[in-house]
């Protein structure tokens, strides 16, 4: 990429809107060879040429391959809209707001619109200029991450971080004693008066 900000829209619809052969074409064309992706549900480790015996030589950016082609499978038609990006130029990385609409193809009716943050490490080329991924990590929520395999689970998911908000609350209140014991430890620790 020249301009990353500019161009990781058209990159992203390309791996997940795109056929089959756009999806490879633009691995090729913006990943490293070695590039990482990092998913809640699965991981791809750097790695160079690896011999795996009927497949020949792969590497990391083959096995992400596998990874968008079997996402492909799975939701045949994915709505995606990138929200918004910002490229970090002195640490040379991309954030990217993006919202989905994933639909399993063997759950008829069924479509979650999932919200993400994509983080993209980049990597300048001094030959040529251009920016490379060299790792993909998506992070989501965890009441998004369920919606791709729990249809109503977004829901189970916010009452567990309701009810862990309250124990939160609770327990502060409960266990106020010991904060302020702690305060006044470190008050008298560091010579400060406190308020």
């Amino acid at each position: 990429m020249d301009h990353p900000k500019k161009q990781i829209s058209h990159v992203i619809h390309l791996l997940t809107e795109g056929s089959p052969a756009h999806q490879k074409r633009a691995l090729d064309t913006y990943f490293l060879p070695d590039a990482s992706f990092l998913h809640p549900l699965c991981r791809v480790p750097s790695f160079s040429r690896y011999s795996v015996p009927l497949l020949g030589d792969i590497d990391s950016r083959w096995v992400i391959w596998m990874i968008y082609r079997w996402y492909k499978i799975l939701s045949p038609r994915i709505l995606l809209d990138v929200e918004c990006s910002e490229y970090n130029q002195s640490l040379h990385i991309l954030f990217v707001e993006i919202r989905q609409i994933f639909s399993i193809f063997f759950v008829p009716f069924y479509k979650s619109d999932v919200h993400l943050t994509t983080k993209l490490y980049l990597s300048q080329d001094p030959t040529n200029g251009k920016f490379y991924i060299k790792s993909q990590e998506d992070l989501y929520q965890s009441n998004e991450v369920v919606k791709f395999f729990w249809p109503g689970g977004a829901t189970v998911v916010w009452l567990w971080q309701m009810f862990a908000t309250l124990v939160c609350i609770l327990g502060a209140l409960l266990f106020a004693p010991i904060t302020w014991m702690e305060q006044r430890q470190s008050l008298k620790t560091n010579g400060v008066k406190g308020s």
